[in-house]
Order: C-alpha cells, then sequence, then structure tokens
C-alpha cells in the first residue's frame, strides 16, 4: 500500500518500511509522529479512500541540508550581503499507512544479517590467507638494501668528482692582486631610437 502525504509544503510518495527526510518535525529521535493530510492512497492500481486515514512515521534523526549561500549584490552601490543558510530537516522512517505496518521490510532486514555473517567468514579467511604473504615481503626488503648501497656508493663517486672541479675552477680564477684596474667593456647593445 502507497500514499501520498503533505508535510512542510511538500508532497512525498510513501510506503511502510520507507525514509524520508522532510522539514523539520518536532520531536526527539525515537519519537512516533502521525501525518494526518493523506492526499491519495492505494493499493497496487486500486485507489482507496482518504476519509480518516494517517500514516505513522517514526523520527530516526534530526538533521541539517546543505549549506546554501545568499549573495546580494548592486553595482556600482558598494552594496553586498553574503549570509548563509542550512535548513533544519528531520528524517522519518514509515511505520504504517492506516492499519497497514512495516513487517514484511523487517522481515528482509532479519534474512540480510546471516547473510552478513556468511561474508564475514569468507574476509576472515582471506585475511589468514594474506598474512603469509606479508611475511614474504618483509623477506624480499633485506635483498633490495644492496642496489640501495651500490647507488650510495655511488652517489658518493659523483659528490667527490664534483668537488674536485670546483677546486679546479677556484684555482683557474684570478687573485685579487692579478685582477686589473681596467673597466669591462659593456655588452649591452644601445636602443633602437638612440645613438651611441
Amino acid at each position: 500500500m502507497f500514499a501520498i502525504v503533505r508535510t512542510g509544503g511538500k508532497q512525498y510518495r510513501v510506503a511502510a518500511g520507507d525514509k524520508i527526510v522532510v522539514e523539520k518535525l518536532a520531536g526527539e529521535a525515537g519519537d512516533t509522529v502521525t501525518l494526518d493530510d493523506v492526499l491519495l492512497a492505494g493499493d497496487g492500481g486500486d485507489l482507496k479512500s482518504t476519509a480518516g486515514l494517517t500514516v505513522s512515521a517514526e523520527i530516526v534523526a534530526q538533521a541539517k541540508g546543505d549549506k546554501v549561500t545568499v549573495f546580494k549584490k548592486k553595482r556600482r552601490q558598494n552594496y553586498r550581503r553574503k549570509r548563509g543558510h542550512r535548513q533544519q530537516l528531520t528524517i522519518l522512517r514509515i511505520v504504517g499507512i492506516g492499519d497497514a505496518k512495516a513487517a514484511p521490510k523487517k522481515a528482509a532486514a532479519k534474512k540480510e544479517a546471516p547473510a552478513d555473517e556468511a561474508r564475514a567468514k569468507p574476509a576472515e579467511k582471506k585475511a589468514e590467507a594474506k598474512k603469509p604473504a606479508a611475511k614474504k615481503a618483509a623477506e624480499k626488503k633485506p635483498a633490495a638494501a644492496k642496489p640501495a648501497a651500490k647507488a650510495a656508493k655511488e652517489s658518493g663517486a659523483k659528490k667527490a668528482a664534483a668537488k674536485a672541479e670546483a677546486e679546479e675552477t677556484v684555482k683557474s680564477e684570478p687573485t685579487a692582486g692579478e685582477m686589473t684596474d681596467t673597466p669591462k667593456a659593456s655588452t649591452r647593445k644601445p636602443a633602437a631610437g638612440k645613438k651611441a
């Protein structure tokens, strides 16, 4: 059985066991709420009378919606206003429509629980199978250290060669006593429109 219910200025199509998010309703999590404004009710293709029909729901949680940024601006007036807003929401679980209760959904939930246990057992077996693989990885680490040691030796040799080269260039540069007092000739080209 389904029903179309109006709450918070919006309409929702609900059935027993459904979860819906509506505008904030008064109450704590676990409280029961009755929605009296039923617009349409039906079972399959047949429509039912909505006279005196109510929808009962349980509050799952009180929550807030996504943040909405409100930005107002008037150009050339230096007028800017920025505000944020988060709508207060209530999450409902439909318990029943009229006399109908959400028993079929609960039975399905019980059937899923044994399936979850069955899924957990193979996961444990997989975890046990992965443990020996971790030991193999630990054995490979010392073997990988040998190429790293070679690379360190090579980089040390490169550093020594670079240091020797730097010393040679320092020796080839003139000292303060060898420098001449003549200024260097300018290497800049004169500007295109000006003469030198």
